[in-house]
């Protein structure tokens, strides 16, 4: 090989994935960027991290369709790695996803950024995630999927959004700070990787395992259960076979589930994940 053709040669990209106290400094500066973005890009972003996530339960729904045939647990776990599609959508894609971005706390502590800033971008992802959720769970009512299967995957949703409805508050509550921890700290360990495949890697253990262990997460839930809700109201002939589901509620679904859950995922991202880390690689004076 020629000198000229060396000197032109780009250098070897650096693969090693960050170390635990690089994802934190990495983890500020994406803090930062999140806070800073215009609203329209914060809204539309989230809109499609609701529509991902919306995918990942969407999948996760079908795959898990007639899986009594097989032992509980199996069935859990490839309800979970279903699943993924969801977060891997987010991270490899682009979205800003409301429980993840539960670590711009680590640029607050950091001083990089305001109360009010990470509020802002909070309360707006919220409102985008929700949208794009709700979006998908009436679009996915409407095409009439329900009645694949012989009507097995409508039933399905069904069972699951009345289970997700039938928790008192405090089991959705710790159900959503375990939830969000698993997701955050998969959302930290993406972070570490600078390739497409180490961020896919990174998601797949902790997401299957959250959702195995029937752990909550709020913008899924912003999908499985309206999309019974939209069913249900859509098509009560189809429901009033299977079953009542008097639990299937708006109220049920708002005090039973999306708001102690969502308490509950802001203190396991806040506090379990971005605070632990910050104080471990950040906190200034530390011994």
């Amino acid at each position: 090989m020629s000198k000229e053709i060396l000197e032109k040669a780009p250098p070897n990209p650096v693969i090693d994935d960050l170390t635990p106290p690089e994802i934190a400094e990495k983890t500020v500066k994406i803090g930062i960027n999140k806070v800073g973005l215009k609203v329209q890009q914060t809204l539309a972003l989230a809109f499609l991290a609701g529509v991902f996530i919306s995918f990942g339960a969407m999948i996760s729904t079908i795959v898990s369709t007639n899986g009594s045939a097989l032992p509980y647990g199996i069935n859990a776990w490839i309800k979970g790695l279903a699943f993924t599609l969801g977060l891997v959508l987010v991270l490899v894609a682009g979205g800003e996803l409301f429980t993840g971005n539960m670590l711009i706390i680590m640029a607050f502590l950091e001083k990089k950024t305001s109360f009010s800033a990470m509020l802002r971008n909070w309360l707006l992802v919220y409102f985008g995630n929700f949208a794009g959720s709700l979006v998908m769970a009436l679009l996915f009512a409407l095409s009439k999927q329900y009645s694949f299967g012989g009507g097995a995957v409508g039933e399905n949703l069904l069972r699951i959004a009345e289970a997700k409805s039938g928790h008192t508050f405090m089991s959705a509550f710790i159900l959503g700070v375990l939830g969000n921890t698993f997701v955050c700290l998969a959302v930290w360990m993406a972070y570490s990787a600078r390739t497409t495949f180490g961020k896919i890697a990174a998601v797949i253990l902790p997401i299957s395992a959250f959702v195995a262990g029937g752990l909550e997460h709020s913008v899924a839930n912003m999908y499985f259960i309206p999309v019974a809700l939209f069913v249900r109201w859509l098509n009560p002939d189809f429901v009033a076979k299977i079953g009542e589901f008097g639990g299937l509620t708006i109220a049920r679904f708002l005090l039973h589930n999306l708001i102690p859950v969502t308490i509950g995922n802001m203190i396991g991202g806040l506090f379990f994940v971005g605070f632990f880390y910050w104080f471990t690689y950040l906190k200034k004076g530390k011994v």
